[in-house]
């Protein structure tokens, strides 16, 4: 009976062990280095076709990098056809005979491929031999690697050196070129000057060439009320004010005139940021920047150039207080972008152009028409909310203009003619209506992009449609279950249709405006990453925090997962409102999903209401009001369902992570919810939104207006910020920022760090010297200090003995 008992014991001691998940002890910081950004970036090469489009056809050509080499292909439309634009073996034998380097099939170091007249495709090669050039500037003779110039006639196959060859320097981005190419104005110490097309090939050579003629247009511009920019840097020598740059100006078709808004910034109060490392003291950075609900904001003034007459007349265009103007500028022609020269052409005729003009508390906006011979605007379109109002690039067709609106709680397009009268809603519905790629005028089509639209699908998917003027014949045009991205011709007669999903290879196909499949174009080469352990990602999708909403997520498991384990789990947040940091496409960039993950973590990111644009207006504006704490529920109800779900995640070990705005929202998640996040790494975190910038914070959490008897407007602002709940802190927290991040002022972590002080809570701190809100080049650094932090107390393993890798050295 004693050996039948103590057998049976035995038995559910060992069923026991069996059905307990055996938690993660030791951080797999070999599996996190195999995928590095610069490793990957070796084993994975193109994942989309960018068209190249034919001036003068429907042809385009692209450039195609697989584990095998470089590929060149001209696709034409018309006959289904793609053909290598040569052939690699034979090109890099000529090559070779001529340049006198060696080359093969698979190294062809072609650079500045130029399609000329759609029929010669102009390059350069490299060679290793060294020849003595002159510098333009300084008149010295320098040792440089001889760069060989080719002409290759795809239509014969006939290769030709160029004899005497030197490599085009680019146009300067400063020069904005008028459309007849008869002026080119730019700013200099915030005042604008011109210049002919012929200096400014001069200044293509050598922009500091002394012979280069230019004139002087306006005389008063200041650097708090310039006509285009300058250097206001205090440190700046009398060189550096006097250097040319851009100026934001747009042109008329005839060339006759421009428009521009200038910003009167004087009472725009100053921020400083310190450059510890300029040599050879620190230096001190100056730039204006406004804050939330600060009465000092700037102007916006409207002024008409007449390039005849070489004077100015400014445009009435107040209607709200401390307002924004921007004018709407003709779309780019895709078959136009091979050229250098910038072009900025408003849109309209040569009487008349479009503005549009938006209140500070962005509930008000009007789309108006400046007329020349007028002295103020027009307001053709007025939209209202009570959150806020987005617009998109409005479109015009002939005597029509298609608007983009969320005035249904759905963004939709609807058909206006010039004068502002409602035509007819183009398209309606629950569905996202993103952007639209082009517009055939005389068929009366247009074609967009949207989302939310085919049943059973993520919504984040975007599809191509087609739909005529009057709203009828909508078709989708891409159908699958993927996210599509088009690149559409600017008839919109094809596209490239680049797809995929997270759990698939990303795909590339021809389209026609009918929605027929012409010809596969490629599959991205996955096989080496797939070689070295990769796995897909996987898609799931939860209730939201009220039980109704759908949220959409991708769970990130390590490559060596075993479902017997417990495993901590991270989440990855950034909390929009204008995006979400989940992926719906196949991405190489895995440093803050896939390669965390494999340090031993379940990763997840997933949205939450009050994040994506791409849904419902409601869905989007969920969190105004309230941009501390909208998201967090989601965040933390997420995570309690996937860990009921899988029985190998902790739920006793949720870690957070975010950058900026994902910063700030990782921070609030451990002190509103501090008995659920155990570990945060808050990167460049918002974390005082009181003192970020004022287009973001007043935006997404609102402003309130308000008006005196007297009639006087002013505004009042007011938000939650993590400072205050600073005394919630229990878990382990590790900010980061960069000391010059002039976008999100290294303040906001800062004071951040005083309240936790003066709360007596321990916490952890690194500041990157050097580097801005991206971190440049300490990302891998960074990459490497929040695995040891989550590895350490998450897992209980701190290899602090593995070697960072160099910066720019991963």
């Amino acid at each position: 009976m004693k050996k039948t008992l103590l057998t049976l014991t035995l038995f559910f001691a060992v069923i026991f062990v069996w059905g307990q998940q055996t938690p993660v002890t030791t951080a797999n910081y070999d599996l996190a280095a195999r995928f590095s950004p610069k490793k990957v970036s070796k084993l994975v090469f193109s994942t989309s076709v960018s068209p190249n489009w034919f001036k003068n056809s429907d042809k385009f050509w692209y450039t195609w990098q697989t584990p095998q080499g470089t590929f060149y292909y001209v696709v034409d439309p018309s006959t289904g056809r793609k053909t290598p634009l040569f052939d690699n073996a034979t090109m890099a034998a000529q090559l070779t005979e001529i340049v006198k380097d060696p080359f093969d099939a698979q190294n062809i170091p072609i650079r500045r491929m130029k399609l000329v007249d759609d029929k010669i495709f102009t390059f350069e090669i490299q060679s290793t031999v060294q020849v003595d050039e002159k510098d333009e500037k300084t008149g010295k003779t320098k040792k440089v690697k001889k760069v060989h110039g080719f002409e290759y006639d795809y239509t014969n196959g006939k290769l030709t050196e160029v004899q005497d060859y030197k490599s085009p320097k680019p146009y300067p981005r400063w020069g904005n070129v008028s459309p007849d190419k008869k002026y080119v104005v730019f700013s200099r110490d915030f005042n604008l000057w011109y210049m002919d097309m012929e200096n400014f090939e001069k200044a293509r050579i050598n922009d500091e060439d002394s012979t280069i003629v230019e004139h002087q247009l306006t005389f008063d511009g200041t650097p708090e009320f310039g006509f285009g920019s300058g250097n206001s840097d205090f440190y700046a020598t009398e060189k550096e004010k006097n250097k040319r740059t851009s100026a934001w100006v747009y042109w008329s078709p005839d060339s006759k005139k421009f428009a521009m808004v200038r910003s009167n910034n004087s009472k725009v109060k100053d921020l400083w940021v310190i450059d510890v490392l300029a040599e050879p003291r620190p230096k001190l950075e100056r730039y204006k920047y406004h804050m939330p609900g600060e009465k000092e904001a700037p102007s916006r003034h409207l002024y008409v150039f007449d390039m005849e007459s070489k004077e100015a007349k400014e445009i009435k265009a107040d209607a709200f207080k401390d307002q924004e103007l921007s004018i709407e500028m003709k779309p780019f022609k895709k078959k136009d972008m091979s050229d250098d020269i910038r072009h900025m052409v408003w849109e309209g005729d040569n009487n008349n152009f479009y503005v549009t003009r938006t209140s500070r508390d962005l509930k008000k906006i009007d789309f108006c028409v400046a007329q020349l011979g007028a002295d103020s605007l027009k307001a053709l379109v007025q939209e209202r909310l009570n959150t806020y109002v987005e617009t998109r690039t409005v479109h015009f067709a002939g005597d029509n203009f298609i608007w983009w609106s969320e005035r249904s709680g759905w963004a939709h397009l609807y058909l206006y003619d010039k004068s502002g009268k409602l035509l007819n809603p183009v398209t309606s519905g629950e569905y996202h209506v993103e952007e639209v790629t082009a517009v055939d005028p005389v068929q009366k089509v247009i074609y967009f992009t949207a989302n939310a639209k085919e049943a059973g699908e993520n919504p984040y998917y975007t599809h191509q449609y087609r739909v005529n003027f009057d709203g009828s014949n909508l078709r989708l045009l891409n159908p699958g279950n993927y996210n599509h991205a088009a690149a559409t011709s600017d008839n919109g007669k094809y596209f490239v249709n680049n797809y995929s999903r997270v759990d698939t290879a990303p795909k590339a196909s021809l389209v026609d405006n009918n929605g027929k499949k012409i010809l596969d174009l490629e599959e991205t080469d996955l096989s080496q990453l797939f070689s070295i352990g990769y796995k897909f990602p996987e898609t799931f999708t939860v209730k939201a925090g009220d039980g109704v909403t759908d949220l959409y997520g991708v769970m990130y498991k390590p490559f060596d997962f075993d479902s017997t384990k417990l495993y901590p789990i991270i989440e990855y947040v950034y909390p929009g409102p204008q995006t979400e940091a989940v992926n719906a496409s196949w991405t190489k960039s895995m440093d803050r999903v896939d390669r965390l993950a494999q340090l031993g973590f379940i990763v997840v990111t997933v949205g939450n209401r009050g994040g994506h644009p791409s849904r419902s207006k409601w869905y989007h504006n969920y969190g105004y009001g309230n941009l501390r704490d909208y998201g967090l529920e989601d965040k933390k109800v997420v995570v309690e369902k996937l860990a009921a779900k899988h029985k190998f995640i902790d739920i006793h070990k949720v870690g957070i992570h975010g950058h900026s705005g994902g910063g700030f929202m990782s921070t609030a998640a451990m002190l509103v919810y501090p008995d659920f996040f155990k570990v945060a790494v808050s990167s460049a975190g918002n974390h005082e939104n009181n003192i970020y910038n004022r287009w973001w914070s007043e935006k997404h959490h609102g402003v309130l207006e308000q008006i005196s008897e007297k009639g006087d407007t002013t505004f009042k602002y007011s938000i939650d910020r993590n400072s205050q709940v600073a005394k919630n802190l229990k878990g382990r927290l590790m900010l980061v920022t960069g000391d010059i991040d002039n976008n999100v002022h290294p303040g906001n972590t800062l004071r951040m760090v005083n309240a936790l002080i003066r709360a007596n809570k321990r916490f952890d701190m690194l500041m990157l010297p050097g580097q801005r809100h991206s971190f440049g080049n300490m990302t891998e650094y960074f990459f490497w200090r929040m695995a040891d932090y989550f590895s350490e107390h998450l897992i209980g393993d701190y290899q602090n003995h593995v070697e960072i890798p160099q910066m720019n050295n991963n």
